[in-house]
């Protein structure tokens, strides 16, 4: 179960416990952690001071003997009575000293170090102890479970001459330390396994305390209606932030209950508000071709011209068909009906898409279909409308190019036929794209922003679908596509 669906006292209650383990737990690592390293800075400064004791204690001998102080004499100055016995006892060391070679010169008592590893020095550790900055080499080893710090040092003369390798091994003995360990363990121990169940009996009450007013609040809130009247929150011996939340759910219970009415009456002028949009944008799609049409007549009107009665009775053919459209939106506004009615008919869509591009009169409007005839189920009204308010668009957004070109063009995909208006116009913005087919969305100064989503609402009806590419600054491409 994930700790966001616990109830608030229940994770009151687990955050608490969780504190106290978890600060038990960091103590205990933070102490053992602390008591490795001031182990480990022990024994390091522990050798360091016998070291320096016994290499002190060697400068003296060498002081003070007869022999002449070189590395071949180094074996009788400190064979003489039993000078190195004596130091190792005094110091409780061993004490091995090798020639500047790495061979062994002599030794103490030996009591727990392996021979085998006394004859010679390996050849790594003298390249290692040569270049050391200090002239001095610490390995750390283990052997049979026990742990060593071997100490590498010159022993020199009066002139600091090197003359042999001095070798001293440190057992690092930690029983004592541990022991020490293990019973400050032990206690701290008794101590947080009591704080452990101090804090489950204080976290199980506070959790309770805190979320009783909470729960009354809640209770409370899950009751509120906005078609009833609603109880107001009296509750007493409550912290201050608890009053806080009262009072303003109070406060939002009157605010709720003057505004129920005016929720209501809101809702209806707006639905109206939203019917009156949509039937205003129905009637100006077909406003738009009927006046294209008229300026186109009256532009090109000749009376000498011999097709003459043709022109105009296209151009007749053109009004009356918007004129029908306006007819159906009036019609299926009166009824509440899906504005406007759809008829299933069995269209050429390439001759309804020429005819609904004849009402414009830009020339840069390129028409093309793979078939003269591809014949799909659909409503003729309806795909006038489809296409107009998309050369529309793209008209619009021709209004900056130097060299405007919108290609209309019609082929078939299987049992498809795809309809493909490209312009070379502003394209869509990144951040618009997923907003095109939106209601009320629009980037234009005029408009509702409807059109594209009533052209997808009327293509998706069809069982069809739009999709559109765009790059910004080089031009948009829209795809319809319904069943033949």
């Amino acid at each position: 179960m994930k700790l966001s669906k616990l109830s608030l006292s229940t994770r009151i209650f687990i955050s608490m416990i969780l504190l106290v383990l978890g600060a038990s737990i960091l103590i205990v690592g933070i102490t053992v952690y602390q008591y490795k390293l001031e182990a480990e800075n022990y024994h390091r400064e522990r050798l360091e001071r016998k070291e320096q004791a016994i290499r002190e204690n060697i400068k003296f001998i060498l002081a003070s003997t007869t022999y002449l102080v070189n590395t071949e004499n180094i074996d009788m100055i400190f064979r003489d009575r039993n000078k190195i016995h004596e130091m190792a006892q005094v110091h409780d060391m061993q004490i091995i000293i090798y020639d500047l070679e790495g061979d062994l010169i002599i030794k103490s008592d030996q009591s727990f170090f392996r021979d085998s590893t006394d004859v010679q020095l390996d050849r790594d550790i003298l390249r290692k102890l040569e270049f050391s900055e200090n002239k001095r080499y610490i390995e750390k080893t283990e052997i049979n479970g026990q742990k060593y710090q071997s100490s590498y040092t010159y022993i020199v003369d009066g002139k600091f001459k090197p003359l042999a390798i001095l070798y001293l091994p440190y057992l690092q003995d930690d029983s004592v330390l541990n022991r020490d360990l293990n019973n400050f363990l032990v206690r701290m121990g008794e101590v947080y396994l009591f704080m452990l169940v101090l804090a489950i009996f204080l976290s199980y009450f506070l959790s309770k305390y805190i979320t009783k007013s909470l729960k009354i609040i809640s209770d409370k809130i899950t009751a509120t209606r906005l078609d009833k009247r609603n109880q107001k929150i009296d509750i007493s011996n409550a912290s201050e932030e608890i009053y806080t939340l009262v009072a303003a759910y109070n406060s939002m219970i009157d605010e709720l209950e003057e505004s129920a009415v005016k929720l209501a009456a809101g809702e209806r002028e707006q639905a109206w508000r939203e019917m009156a949009k949509q039937v205003a944008h129905e009637i100006k799609n077909p406003l738009t071709p009927m006046r294209l049409s008229v300026q186109s007549f009256e532009r090109n009107f000749d009376k000498d011209d011999p097709d003459i009665e043709a022109k105009v009775a296209e151009y007749s053919s053109t009004l009356i068909n918007q004129i029908d459209t306006m007819s159906s939106i009036a019609a299926a506004f009166s009824n509440f009906a899906k504005m406007p009615a759809q008829q299933n008919e069995m269209l050429n869509v390439p001759k309804i898409v020429k005819l609904a591009l004849d009402i414009f009169n830009e020339s840069y409007i390129q028409f093309t279909s793979e078939k003269d005839e591809i014949l799909a189920k659909f409503d003729r009204t309806q795909l006038i409308r489809v296409i107009t308010n998309l050369v529309k668009n793209a008209i619009q957004a021709m209004e900056e190019q130097v060299n405007p070109r919108i290609l209309v063009s019609i082929h078939e995909e299987n049992q498809f036929v795809c309809v493909i208006i490209s312009d070379n116009g502003a394209g869509i913005s990144k951040e618009n794209i997923e907003k095109v087919f939106e209601p009320k969305f629009t980037t234009k100064s005029s408009g509702m922003g409807l059109g594209l989503a009533m052209v997808k609402n009327i293509v998706e009806t069809y069982k069809g679908s739009i999709s559109f590419t765009s790059k910004e600054g080089k031009g948009t491409t829209f795809k319809l596509r319904f069943p033949k």
